[in-house]
C-alpha cells in the first residue's frame, strides 16, 4: 500500500485502532473514542488530518527543540541521506558520528568524553547500568553489583532501566524480571516522606541517602539520578545544592555517580545541562531526547576516561564491553544532532530562553491561588502543575478520577496539546516558542484547569 493523501481521517482512524497499540495507552479507551491524527508540523504547532492546529504543549514527548520542521535541520537530513543513511559502528568508523562526539565533547561537563551511542533514552540508561557493573568487575569487585537509585525515579522502559526506577504504577508488574536495587527518599518537597519542612531541614533525605550508601557501600556498582529534575514522576524539582551533595557522596564512598540527562539535557532547564547548575561532572552521562532536537532516535552514553580506561586490554582477557545496537551512531540522526548544535549558537538560544524562563515562573506564580493548585514545580522551561482537591490541605484526587486528563482533553478543544503525569499538569514546549505562544499555553491550560475542577 502506498502512502496518500487521500486516505480519509475516518480510514486512517480504522486502521490505527485496528492495528496500532498506543505506549502507555489504556486501548480500551483509545478504541472506543474519536482521536486526532497529526500529518504535518509547523514550528510550535502539529496539525492534523482536517486541517486544524495544536501547540505543542510537550515538545513531542520532551524531545523538540528549535521547532518542527525547521528548514535548516531538514536540510542536513536531506543532504545526508543523498550521500550515506546508515552503516555500522560495529569494526568501521562512521564519518557524522566521529564528528558529532568531538563537537559533544566540547559542551559536555569537562572530562566527559568518551561516548557510546545507542538509540534512546531507555538504551542509553541500559548502557548505563551494564557498563557501571562491568566496570566493577573490571577494577577488581564484581561483588559491587547493586545501585543507589531514587524513588519515583523513571529511567526508561527496558528491564536494566526499570530496574532502577521508582514509579510503582509503571514498573510493579515487572517486579519479578527486575534486579534489586536500593532506593533512596526524594527530595519531593511538598510532599516529604520524612515529615520534614524544606525551609528548615537543611536536606535531611542526603543524610538518608548517606546512611544507605554507608550500609551498602561494599556492594555498590553506582548512583544513578535525574539531576535537578524528575520528569516522569511528577516535574520533582529538586532544592538547590542537592545534586551537589550527591556528587560529594559519590567521591567520599568511590561509587560511580550516573546521571540520567535524557530530559533535562540540551537547554531545558536553562543550561546545556542540568549538571551545569552546580558544577557537577558525573562519572556516566546518559543523553537523548533534544539531541537530534526530535527529529530522528539517537542517544549516548557519555563516559570519563576512568571508566573507558578499565574496559581496554588484550583481546584474550575479555574486558571488551560486548553491547550494541544495530543503528548505533545512525548517520541520519547524527548529521541533524550536529545541525541543531550549530543552531543553539547561531540562536543564541540559552541566552533567549532567560527571558522565557522569568516570564513562565511570573506567571506559574499566578496560578498558586487556583483553589485546585496545590504545588507548582519550575525548572528552566519545564514545569509541573500538581492539581488537587484541596490546596489548603494537599489532598490528592484519586487516580481514577483520571482529573489530570480531563483537563489536557478540555485544553485539546482549545488548540493546545498536553498530557498529564497522574494529576499533574506538564507544561514542556519547544525551546523556539515565541512569547505569544508561551502566554497561549498558559492561559488555556488555566481556564482548562479552572473549567474542570469547579465543574
Amino acid at each position: 500500500m502506498s502512502q496518500s493523501n487521500s486516505i480519509s481521517t475516518e480510514q486512517l482512524n480504522i486502521w490505527d485502532k485496528r492495528h496500532v497499540w498506543h505506549p502507555f495507552t489504556q486501548m480500551q479507551d483509545w478504541e472506543r473514542d474519536e482521536q486526532i491524527i497529526i500529518v504535518k508540523g509547523e514550528g510550535s504547532w502539529l496539525i492534523d488530518t482536517e486541517g486544524n492546529r495544536y501547540l505543542d504543549g510537550v515538545a513531542s514527548m520532551w524531545t523538540n527543540v528549535h521547532g518542527h520542521c525547521r528548514k535548516e535541520l531538514n536540510d542536513a537530513l536531506k543532504e545526508q541521506v543523498d550521500r550515506l543513511e546508515h552503516s555500522t559502528l560495529l569494526g568501521l568508523g562512521s564519518e557524522q558520528s566521529i564528528i558529532l562526539a568531538a563537537r559533544l565533547a566540547e559542551i559536555t561537563p569537562q572530562g566527559l568524553d568518551r561516548f557510546f551511542y545507542s538509540d534512546n533514552g531507555s538504551t542509553a540508561m541500559e548502557v548505563a547500568v551494564k557498563m557501571a557493573y562491568q566496570y566493577q568487575v573490571h577494577s577488581g569487585h564484581p561483588e559491587r553489583c547493586k545501585f543507589i537509585t531514587f524513588k519515583n525515579a523513571y529511567h526508561g522502559d527496558t528491564l536494566g532501566a526499570v530496574s532502577v526506577g521508582g514509579i510503582e504504577i509503571y514498573h510493579s508488574t515487572f517486579k519479578p524480571l527486575m534486579f534489586e536495587a536500593i532506593q533512596a527518599p526524594v527530595p519531593y518537597c511538598y510532599r516529604c516522606e520524612l515529615g520534614y519542612n524544606r525551609e528548615s531541614c537543611n536536606m535531611k533525605c542526603i543524610d538518608v541517602l548517606e546512611g544507605l550508601i554507608e550500609n551498602n557501600k561494599s556492594q555498590l556498582a553506582g548512583l544513578v539520578i535525574e539531576p535537578l529534575l524528575q520528569g516522569a514522576g511528577g516535574m520533582i524539582v529538586q532544592p538547590t545544592g542537592f545534586i551537589k551533595r550527591v556528587r560529594e557522596l559519590c567521591n567520599s564512598y568511590d561509587i560511580l555517580m550516573i546521571a540520567d540527562e535524557v530530559a533535562t539535557g540540551f537547554g531545558r532547564t536553562g543550561k546545556m545541562f542540568a549538571c551545569d547548575h552546580e558544577g557537577v561532572v558525573p562519572d556516566i552521562m546518559a543523553i537523548s531526547k533534544g539531541i537530534a532536537a526530535g527529529y530522528l532516535p539517537l542517544a549516548a552514553t557519555v563516559t570519563i576516561e576512568k571508566v573507558y580506561a578499565a574496559f581496554l586490554g588484550s583481546y584474550s582477557e575479555l574486558k571488551t564491553f560486548f553491547h550494541g545496537h544495530t543503528f548505533t551512531g545512525n548517520p541520519l540522526a547524527c548529521a541533524v544532532a550536529l545541525r541543531s548544535l550549530e543552531l543553539f549558537q547561531q540562536d543564541n538560544l540559552l541566552a533567549e530562553l532567560q527571558p522565557k524562563i522569568s516570564w513562565l515562573k511570573a506567571r506559574l506564580d499566578k496560578l498558586v491561588i487556583m483553589p485546585h493548585v496545590g504545588n507548582i514545580r519550575q525548572c528552566g522551561l519545564a514545569a509541573g502543575i500538581e492539581l488537587v482537591k484541596n490546596s489548603k490541605t494537599g489532598e490528592q484526587y484519586p487516580w481514577e478520577e483520571r482529573v489530570g486528563i480531563q483537563v489536557c482533553l478540555e485544553a485539546r478543544k482549545h488548540g493546545v496539546l498536553s498530557r498529564p503525569l497522574g494529576n499533574t499538569i506538564v507544561i514542556f514546549p519547544p525551546l523556539v516558542i515565541s512569547n505569544s505562544e508561551l502566554e497561549l499555553l498558559l492561559n488555556v491550560l488555566q481556564n482548562s484547569i479552572r473549567k474542570v475542577t469547579e465543574s
